[in-house]
């Protein structure tokens, strides 16, 4: 059987907008039959709700079963998330 692939963008990852990135990104968990694709182009900054919310998310998509998958993640967003080691469980993709 075929899925369609679940791609969520994401354009801020910051205490302002971390409400709204929760629910966009947990609705597409929820509702996806396979892997979800986390397009982090537009960020560049992400604070610790942020960093927070990409590992609630990870944890989300792993107990369905599936990645979360880090698409298009700006070098400054990488060296964060390899700083706080987030790279051990997120899913990233090659730049």
């Amino acid at each position: 059987m075929d899925y369609e692939m679940t791609v969520v963008r994401l354009e801020r990852l910051d205490g302002v907008s971390v409400a709204h990135a929760r629910r966009e990104l947990f609705d597409a968990i929820d509702r996806s039959e396979t892997d979800v694709q986390l397009d982090l182009a537009a960020v560049e900054w992400v604070d610790r709700l942020g960093l927070a919310l990409l590992a609630a998310a990870h944890e989300r998509a792993h107990r369905r079963g599936h990645h979360l998958v880090v698409q298009r993640a700006h070098p400054r967003l990488r060296r964060i998330l390899a700083v706080t080691r987030l790279t051990r469980v997120l899913h990233l993709q090659p730049a």
